[in-house]
């Protein structure tokens, strides 16, 4: 298992590949990349991810290489996630997070170094980028919010949430583990967000 990295103790926030699709990344990135709080991004694998899926019909890998495609995509989508923002650096190890943090920068995770050959998290579509995000936050100790483009009426399990489709099936299994602090940030919950990245209100 990596070592923690001493004295960071960030937010860490999956930004779900879904936003690109609402419309609402290119604002969610904005508002990151002006935080005043030491965050971690954590991207979705988005259109990268579906290419996977496609690719795997299509040519007949099996699940634990398209598992390993998938966190590739999310390394794409921290690239594309950089690209766009000042500040916004990709890293791939606690270590980097750590040195991205201590500059004053964002660090967008690219996971498959980490997480790889990691044992806890299962080589199938039943792990994707949620289950990762609780992975790293259990290994930084922080806490973990989730962006979505669903809009939820009360405050749900994780397992109800599992059924319903808003995270992945593997999640309910890693949160009840790991014991990570989360929460889910909806369409309506920007300003919430606002807050706890100004340093004016917990997760």
């Amino acid at each position: 298992m990596p070592e923690q990295p001493s004295g960071v103790r960030p937010l860490v926030i999956k930004v779900g590949g879904s936003l690109s699709e609402t419309g609402r990344l290119g604002g969610a990135l904005e508002r990151l990349s002006a935080a005043q709080v030491p965050v971690v991004i954590v991207p979705g694998g988005g259109p990268f991810a579906d290419a996977v899926r496609n690719l795997q019909r299509e040519m007949g890998f099996d699940d634990a290489v398209a598992h390993r495609l998938a966190m590739l995509a999310m390394e794409q989508m921290a690239e594309w996630m950089a690209a766009q923002q000042p500040g916004l650096k990709v890293a791939h190890t606690l270590e980097e997070i750590s040195e991205s943090i201590m500059d004053g920068q964002i660090p967008v995770w690219a996971p498959l170094r980490m997480i790889g050959d990691d044992e806890t998290v299962p080589g199938s579509w039943s792990a994707t980028s949620d289950s990762l995000s609780v992975r790293l936050a259990e290994l930084l100790d922080a806490r973990l919010i989730l962006l979505k483009s669903v809009t939820l009426e009360r405050q749900s399990s994780a397992e109800e949430l599992a059924g319903q489709g808003v995270v992945d099936a593997h999640f309910p299994e890693i949160v009840a583990r790991s014991e990570v602090s989360w929460s889910i940030f909806g369409p309506s919950d920007d300003a919430a967000l606002a807050a706890i990245l100004a340093g004016e209100g917990g997760a």
